[in-house]
């Protein structure tokens, strides 16, 4: 046999501490046909700074989808579905570098996905360039070893094959046709090359992850053996390995044969139905060809006498990872007890696997003629559950499906299938009677489908964002909540804040902006205008911004969320600027032109990087060192300490320096996600009273504010103070 090996490598990616999906950094690997190994390189390496520790790096793999993982431990919404994802962990302890394989004898053809990501987050708000992060690096790297002349074994022809020794299996596949009800696998004349019965293992099947449901059979001391397969996947090459289990070292001589069982399908055509598609709301035209009693009668027994009934659906592409199926013949499916009916829900284009499946069933009551009947139904990947008897486990050949089930007791049943993996879906629905199949042959039931895909479950409901996540040209969706909230769709109320907590903290967060309102009044009575247009600039867009920001229902956006933020951060960095300027006491010309430059550079600054530590600390510096060097420049021009008072330096700067250092350290090192709310409002009411305390006093050649003399009426009583002039004579 002809072996040919290929690699296929993608670039390293930076892990995260994880808290949603978006975290986990996604892998997109094609497995090509044929392949009987894969081999995966996985390479994790760490920093080499004091802050890097050691770390525990989980990486999960899922064939035909992303995995669906739960490292919280958070619910997934009700009727969802979920079978846990097949990971491995990698430690990074003393070695900067690790690297692990992991093999995957005979795997299947297509999509294979790996997600890694960092333990929990700690939930600490880190300001950008005050810490550095340690680096923590991935890189996942794909071998594959696949058969180039692989032999196709052909329904009904015996083929002769010799398995040349244990440490060489034999490698066949078969192609399944589409209405395929079973398979039958046949070895005979199974012989050593001794002329002794062989004993040879046989694998049906390819490996999935995270569950994979090969067919093994040994053959022990047999010359002909077999082995049965139900429902097998439709219009797919299945891979046959056959082994031997010889301890001598001998060749083994057998032949293969595979014969397959067939399914008649009945419904309409689809050609009428493509035809009435258009016109299933509207009357006949005259003229237009109409179904005589007759022919009603003939398709009616021509149903009864087919596997299933085929319900032609419609795909519509609605948007990204976004879709909706339709029945032509409307959304109501006619279900008998004698063949299932059978709807085929396309998901095989490579870009639906990121979404979720959902599917909806309706029982009409009235139209049930046997109260104790049962619909079962059964939602399955690569091929359909064609038995839907009362002790079936929706199963098939190699896939584990989901069941579901209405009655007149509960008339409505809803399956979530998260991240539905790459291939055709099928839904089966059989109408099932409690005493035998006898009780319900003529019993009807009508039941109303609905399907569809979407990017987010319910659009992670009131308290969650739906993000649409990208890795090179694959599209997939994830939740991000808030609130408290958690799990897959946000649904998790285990941690989530009550109504009340939620106003309390927007009320927290604005209100304290009021704390300005000190800071203003000093200005204007000190002459400051500038400064205090300055503060209620910052005021005002603090507590708009605040009131916007909030993650639960207590919300209030008067602009654009991106405007607002831009404009708390501008109104704060300049606050601190003009405050430390006005310090200085320097010429008002140059004050001034100070201000405006220094705005402008920070609005920049802003621009290029909102969330930057020195687009605060840079202006604070600058300004700083302007303020050290006017009082250095006064101190030796007066031969005294400036300020001079020590009044100011006790009751005034003292404290107002003191706020503001605490301020820095509440902002800089005590914020968390669950904290927030009271240690941002602490640095509000710091900040703000901080300002009030460092204004310097008004210059004294102005007056206070004489606001008899400045609000004057319409009539003003004029004094004369010049000096009168005597003549003397």
């Amino acid at each position: 046999s002809l072996y040919v090996s290929e690699y296929f490598s993608q670039s390293a990616q930076k892990l995260s501490f994880y808290s949603w999906y978006g975290n986990a950094k996604l892998f997109h690997f094609r497995v090509p046909e044929d392949t009987v190994l894969l081999r995966w390189l996985l390479q994790a390496s760490r920093g080499k700074g004091s802050e890097c520790t050691n770390m525990e790096i989980t990486v999960h793999f899922r064939y035909g989808a992303p995995p669906v993982i739960n490292p919280l431990g958070t619910r997934f919404p009700v009727n969802a579905t979920v079978r846990p994802s097949y990971n491995i962990s990698i430690t990074l302890s003393s070695a900067v570098q690790n690297t692990t394989f992991v093999n995957v004898t005979t795997p299947a053809a297509g999509d294979w996905f790996i997600a890694a990501h960092l333990p929990e987050a700690a939930g600490r708000i880190e300001v950008k360039g005050f810490s550095t992060p340690c680096p923590y690096m991935f890189q996942a790297d794909m071998f594959v070893l696949r058969l180039a002349d692989m032999p196709v074994l052909e329904p009904g022809v015996a083929m002769p094959q010799t398995i040349a020794s244990p440490a060489k299996p034999l490698h066949v596949k078969v192609f399944i046709p589409k209405h395929t009800v079973g398979m039958q696998l046949e070895l005979r004349n199974c012989l050593t090359s001794e002329r002794k019965a062989c004993a040879v293992r046989v694998v049906l099947g390819s490996i999935t992850l995270p569950q994979s449901y090969q067919r093994i059979v040994t053959c022990v001391g047999r010359i002909n053996c077999s082995l049965a397969l139900e429902s097998p996947p439709w219009e797919k090459w299945l891979q046959l390995m056959v082994e031997s289990l010889d301890t001598t070292n001998a060749s083994v001589s057998v032949e293969m044969l595979a014969s397959f069982r067939a399914c008649r399908p009945g419904g309409i055509g689809s050609f009428l139905n493509f035809s009435s598609l258009n016109q299933s709301q509207a009357s006949p035209k005259p003229g237009s060809p109409s179904q005589s009693p007759g022919d009603a009668s003939r398709n009616v027994s021509k149903q009864r006498s087919s596997c299933l009934q085929n319900q032609p659906v419609v795909r519509e592409d609605l948007d990204v990872v976004s879709v909706r199926y339709r029945l032509l013949n409307g959304p109501s499916v006619p279900i008998n007890s004698l063949s299932p009916s059978l709807l085929l829900l396309n998901l095989n284009t490579g870009m639906d696997s990121g979404g979720s499946l959902v599917v909806t069933l309706l029982l009409n009551k009235t139209s049930m003629s046997l109260a104790n009947a049962t619909v079962a139904a059964c939602v399955s990947p690569a091929s359909p559950v064609l038995s839907l008897n009362a002790t079936h486990n929706c199963s098939t050949a190699f896939f584990q499906g989901y069941p579901l089930r209405v009655s007149t007791s509960s008339a409505e049943a809803t399956l979530i299938v998260l991240y539905p993996q790459t291939d055709d879906w099928f839904l089966s629905l059989q109408l099932i009677c409690p005493k035998g199949q006898g009780e319900c042959n003529a019993a009807e039931a009508k039941v109303t489908v609905f399907a569809y895909l979407t990017p987010c479950f319910n659009d992670c409901g009131p308290y969650g964002q739906c993000s649409l996540l990208r890795r090179h040209g694959y599209l997939y969706a994830g939740c991000s909540c808030k609130a408290g909230w958690g799990g897959w769709s946000c649904t998790d109320i285990t941690k989530a804040q009550s109504v009340g907590a939620q106003n309390l903290a927007t009320l927290l967060l604005t209100l304290s902006n009021l704390m300005f309102l000190p800071a203003i009044a000093v200005a204007v009575y000190r002459y400051y205008l500038v400064e205090a247009s300055v503060y209620t600039y910052t005021m005002f867009f603090s507590t708009f911004y605040h009131a916007c920001d909030q993650p639960g229902v207590a919300v209030m956006c008067i602009m654009d969320y991106d405007t607002l933020q831009y404009c708390d951060f501008l109104g704060s960095v300049v606050s601190i600027w003009v405050t430390i300027l006005c310090m200085s006491r320097v010429k008002k010309i140059v004050k001034y032109i100070l201000f405006m430059l220094g705005t402008l550079l920070i609005a920049m600054s802003l621009q290029l990087d909102r969330r930057g530590v020195w687009n605060m600390m840079g202006p604070c510096l600058f300004a700083l060192v302007i303020m050290i060097a006017a009082w250095v420049y006064y101190g030796v021009k007066r031969r005294h300490c400036y300020p001079p008072s020590w009044k100011r330096w006790v009751f005034y700067l003292l404290p107002g320096i003191t706020l503001a250092f605490i301020a820095i350290s509440v902002y800089a090192f005590m914020e968390t996600n669950e904290n927030y709310y009271y240690t941002h409002s602490i640095w509000h009411v710091l900040v703000a009273s901080s300002v009030a305390f460092l204004l310097p006093p008004r210059d004294k050649h102005k007056k206070p504010w004489a606001w008899s003399q400045k609000l004057t009426c319409r009539y003003q009583i004029c004094q004369n103070d010049r000096e009168e002039l005597y003549a003397v004579t």
